[in-house]
């Protein structure tokens, strides 16, 4: 029996008809039950942070100086945001596999069978495995299914660099303690130190995968004429890429799960700038007409030591709407935070983790 069918285990098909089922089955199971649930717990758990600390000011820095006040939340709510909102992009990523013979055109199949329709009968093989299909390909699937996903692991992981530089920062700063790991060293010389090693590691390890997922991403899609074997060792690495991502995500999550919140820190560094409020002081004076008021608060507050109480001696000194001057000085630094307390405690009605991250 075997010997009967033995030669159509190759019929009308190169290892490149078997080949790209396998890369696209593997890639399809691989992001949609090891890589996205990953991603998904990292959302969910800045997006904690984000609702834990909706209410908590902190001074904002802008090319490193002392900026408007926003909160902790906001600031997480920020990148939850951005994360989830390239999550929904993963779910318009059709991975998508060929069947068409040597160069796509099904014609050795058709000079044997001529009765058959051919792509009406690899479409439904195809499809059957769960993929997409290509109807139009050389002796290979192009493989620009690959470059659009990887390119979303990419997007999704400059993101995540972005938070742990942020995190990095804000422990550096003080405004994040980091709770102590039984037995862990933190330094071979300084036996004091906990160091922000596990966002270190992510953003190592991001760095790593955007390199690896870049290279594939713009390599794949480009074949000469009908094929080349360009892309044959570059796919041996579609699951390293991936893994350093892998890596990279764990060790946030493990980053995040280390954290305390300093307030006192925080605290102390708002008490410490109050010049920050020359920014609605000035808005004020705008719309009640007091003329040049960018000028007159440029002049009190750049490279001088500002107080509450200088602060509060300009403001009596405006002519102003009673209510106006009244709001003003009762306004201080950890009060002057905006609508960033409420962006930051409704970022669920953003964050979308269902729809997104999911490759059908």
């Amino acid at each position: 029996m075997f010997s009967q069918v033995l030669e159509f285990f190759h019929f009308g098909c190169t290892s490149e008809d078997i080949n790209n089922l396998s890369h696209a089955l593997a890639l399809k199971e691989g992001v949609n039950t090891v890589m996205f649930p990953v991603m998904i717990d990292v959302c969910s758990a800045i997006c904690s942070l984000a609702t834990e600390n909706a209410h908590v000011p902190l001074l904002s820095k802008t090319h490193g100086q002392p900026a408007s006040p926003t909160t902790l939340g906001k600031e997480m709510a920020n990148f939850a945001a951005r994360l989830s909102d390239i999550g929904k992009s993963f779910s318009e990523v059709k991975i998508l596999g060929k069947f068409a013979g040597a160069v796509g055109n099904y014609n050795a199949d058709v000079v044997a069978y001529p009765e058959i329709d051919w792509p009406k009968m690899t479409e439904e093989f195809v499809r059957s495995l769960g993929l997409e299909f290509n109807p139009y390909v050389t002796q290979i699937e192009p493989h620009d299914y690959i470059s659009k996903l990887f390119n979303l692991f990419v997007q999704f992981n400059i993101v995540l660099t972005d938070f742990d530089k942020d995190m990095w920062t804000y422990i550096s700063a003080g405004y994040f303690k980091q709770i102590a790991k039984a037995g862990e060293v933190g330094s071979s010389t300084m036996p004091h130190k906990i160091n922000p090693i596990n966002f270190e590691n992510s953003e190592g390890n991001l760095s790593v995968s955007n390199g690896l997922l870049c290279t594939l991403s713009m390599k794949l899609p480009i074949s000469r004429l009908q094929r080349d074997l360009t892309d044959s060792t570059v796919l041996r690495n579609l699951g390293v890429g991936l893994g350093h991502s892998l890596l990279a995500y764990k060790a946030t999550m493990q980053g995040i799960k280390k954290l305390e919140v300093n307030k006192v820190r925080l605290d102390e560094d708002l008490e410490q700038t109050w010049e920050v409020l020359a920014e609605p002081i000035q808005t004020v004076m705008r719309r009640y007409g007091i003329p040049e008021p960018y000028e007159k608060l440029k002049e009190m507050t750049r490279g001088q030591a500002v107080t509450k109480d200088s602060i509060r001696k300009f403001i009596e000194g405006l002519d102003l709407p009673e209510d106006a001057q009244s709001s003003l000085l009762k306004l201080t630094p950890h009060s002057y935070t905006g609508e960033a307390e409420n962006l930051a405690a409704n970022i669920w009605n953003v964050v979308d983790l269902k729809s997104g991250f999911k490759i059908k």
